[in-house]
């Protein structure tokens, strides 16, 4: 099992920038691709950014490429969301998730196994 704690979250203006983390314990996240999602009220969970076990590819969201940067750190078992930029429309609540590494980047938020909780970003106009 993986145990998966988001943090980082706040109210920050448009244009400014935050950086969300996840800690992960239970075991090493080494051989877990791992995810961010976002969902705001009323909409579905929708995939944000996927990083590979090695930290050497990752792929993105169109709504959020050249501004958000996603980043792994397996000696500290964590993972990063560096967020710039920030719009209205990036305001939800942001998850971390993991699936064990197949090679394969997937978008859809079933496929990844493990979770965490959540936190808050809300960028104001």
């Amino acid at each position: 099992q993986v145990q998966l704690v988001e943090s980082g979250g706040g109210l920050v203006q448009a244009g400014g920038s935050l950086r969300l983390s996840c800690a992960a314990s239970g075991r090493t996240i080494n051989g877990y691709r791992m995810g961010w999602f976002r969902q705001a009220p009323g909409n579905e969970r929708e995939f944000v950014a996927a990083i590979n076990w090695s930290g050497g590819t990752t792929v993105y969201a169109d709504s959020v490429k050249g501004r958000f940067t996603i980043s792994r750190d397996n000696a500290k078992n964590a993972v990063y969301l560096e967020m710039n930029s920030l719009k209205p429309e990036d305001t939800a609540v942001y998850y971390c998730a993991a699936r064990l590494d197949d090679g394969i980047y997937y978008r859809q938020s079933y496929r990844y196994n493990y979770w965490g909780q959540g936190t808050q970003v809300t960028v104001s106009s």
